[in-house]
Formats: C-alpha cells, sequence, structure tokens
C-alpha cells in the first residue's frame, strides 16, 4: 500500500525534518505514529498525502510513485486517501449532509449515488439524526465524525489522521476509536498521528516512533514506554 525509501525532507530554512526514512506499509494496517513536537511526524504525515514532497528519496502510494505522478495527478490520487485533521476543517456554511455531500460533489460522482452514501456514512458515524446541524451546532466529538465520515465517503484505500483525538475528552475519543477500528476491520488502512497515550496503550497497533527526524521504532503492538 505504502512505500517510503531513504525519504529526506529539507526546508528551505535548512531544517532537516525527515532523515534517511524508509518504511512498508501493508493494506489494511493500522499504524500509530507517535514522537515529540517537532519530531518530523506532521511533515511525514504530509509527505504521504502530497501536501509536502521529499527533498530527495522515493515514495509510493498504491499505483501513485510520487517522482513521476505529475501535476495533474494529484487530484486523482487524492480520491483515494481519506484525511481526517485535529481542528475538523468543516465548511461552517454547510450542513452536516452538505459538508459530506461536497467531497462526492467535487470528485463528480452521480447525483444518484451520493445521497445513499452519505446516509451510510453518517448511520456508520453514529450521526443519522444531525443531517441538517451546521458544525457550529455540533459538539467537538460530533465535528470529528463529521470530518471521519467526509474522510470516508469516497472509500478510500487509506486513512490519514492527524490527530484525530487532539481537542476531544478521553470518552469522546474513545468513540473516534471505535469509529476508526471498525473502518479498519472494513480492510481501509489506517495512519493516525498521535500524542495520546492513553489511547495508543489501551489499543495497541504497529507503531512508528519518531524522533529527531529519525524512526526510531517500528514495532507492532508497540506501546508508550516510561520514557516517552
Amino acid at each position: 500500500m505504502i512505500q517510503m525509501k531513504n525519504v529526506m525532507k529539507k526546508y528551505t530554512n535548512g531544517v532537516i525534518a525527515i532523515k534517511d526514512l524508509s518504511l512498508t506499509v501493508d493494506p489494511g494496517e493500522f499504524l500509530y505514529v507517535i514522537g515529540p513536537s517537532g519530531a518530523g511526524k506532521s511533515t511525514l504525515i504530509k509527505m504521504l498525502y502530497h501536501e509536502l514532497v521529499p527533498t530527495s528519496g522515493t515514495i509510493q502510494v498504491g499505483k501513485y510513485d510520487f517522482s513521476t505522478m505529475s501535476d495533474k495527478d494529484v487530484p486523482y490520487f487524492r480520491r483515494g486517501i481519506g484525511i481526517v485533521f485535529q481542528d475538523f476543517k468543516l465548511l461552517p456554511r454547510l450542513t452536516v449532509y452538505e459538508n459530506i455531500a461536497y467531497a462526492m460533489e467535487v470528485i463528480e460522482a452521480r447525483d444518484e449515488d451520493i445521497k445513499p452514501r452519505v446516509l451510510h456514512v453518517l448511520k456508520l458515524v453514529g450521526l443519522e439524526q444531525k443531517v441538517r446541524r451546521f458544525p457550529s451546532e455540533l459538539s467537538g466529538g460530533e465535528q470529528q465524525r463529521v470530518s471521519i465520515a467526509r474522510a470516508i465517503v469516497n472509500a478510500p484505500d487509506v486513512v490519514i489522521a492527524d490527530e484525530p483525538t487532539g481537542n476531544l475528552d478521553p470518552d469522546t475519543s474513545d468513540g473516534i476509536m471505535d469509529i476508526l477500528e471498525r473502518i479498519n476491520a472494513d480492510g481501509t488502512t489506517i495512519i493516525m498521528a498521535t500524542h495520546n497515550r492513553e489511547l495508543v496503550n489501551a489499543r495497541p497497533h504497529r507503531l512508528l516512533e519518531i524522533a529527531g527526524g529519525r524512526l526510531v521504532r517500528d514495532e507492532q503492538g508497540g506501546s508508550y514506554s516510561d520514557e516517552d
């Protein structure tokens, strides 16, 4: 599903955020990406959905090789990627239904396909009764559920979640994790950057630890150690 070889990312200010990182992710895996602030987690995540490009090395996600992918291919590549952000990034003037439907409209889905698919993912995240609400009328946890529904409405192969529980209380975070694990159980690859020690230790999955821009740990069922 994902292959990174000897990836390095150097910013224009001279900071090297990622150093010689190689990684393989199989279809259907669930990965945590952990590490202290400034370790390179966000840079890694952004490179995976081509928000940033590596300075050197190669990245391949599915059939797309970033070193040969043209600008016109990027929107097609992103159709197979769902992205969940810490701050939700919902469109405030659109209803819950419209926020999710918009993700299908931009890829020119057929009108007759949009409504049943949107209602299906809303049921999956437990918000089928909130279709006409606006983001401002929802709790933080509900807004994140809408964000997840929007990320999966086009049935992506990979969902990348960047601190999806960062602004949520523990009970709400558990609910978000329930949804992500359910999506993963259906075959979607999940890559989740997080600082949430309790969730990682309570729900073990493959764990990648980044420190100083390097991959320092890759462990199945890994957990936060006392030193982390």
